[in-house]
């Protein structure tokens, strides 16, 4: 059976890995074909690590990385260091992580970013499924300016 990794963190301020969990919990073949594993690290920059060891020991396929870093410039710096760490796990395994960040910066309004963050989690977690199983669905929206979390920009007009 196949797995999928799901980690999230206890300082983000929405629960987007119980999103991304419900998300995958919808998809074909959940619980014959795959299995979802949730890990919860205590902030952004400990994804990399969990991410590399549900890989490498737990044999995860693909792994959903959930971090909601603070609009401070220290928490923009802890984010940068923490998607270079991310893209390290991911060269180093062969494998995909999706990096899902949403920044407490991208809404004046703090209770606006809930309807981004679950959004954004569901979106990726679909993305995470489609990887594995129906990588068409990816290609069929090439182009296409699809965004997570927000409306998609759509495509430039030639």
């Amino acid at each position: 059976m196949d797995l999928i990794g799901v980690v999230d963190t206890m300082f983000a301020r929405v629960d987007m890995g119980s999103e991304a969990v419900d998300e995958l919990s919808h998809c074909p073949g959940f619980g014959e074909r795959f299995e979802v594993l949730r890990h919860t690290v205590p902030g952004i920059k400990d994804l990399a690590v969990e991410c590399k060891r549900m890989v490498e020991q737990q044999g995860c396929d693909v792994v959903i990385a959930l971090g909601m870093p603070g609009k401070e410039q220290v928490d923009q710096v802890c984010a940068h260091e923490a998607s270079q760490g991310i893209m390290q796990a991911r060269l180093l395994t062969n494998t995909h992580i999706l990096e899902v960040f949403v920044h407490e910066n991208e809404e004046e309004d703090p209770t606006a970013l809930v309807p981004v963050c679950i959004n954004r989690a569901r979106k990726h977690a679909r993305n995470a499924f489609w990887l594995l199983y129906e990588p068409e669905q990816l290609t069929r929206r090439a182009g296409q300016g699809v965004r997570q979390g927000y409306a998609d920009a759509g495509p430039l007009a030639l």
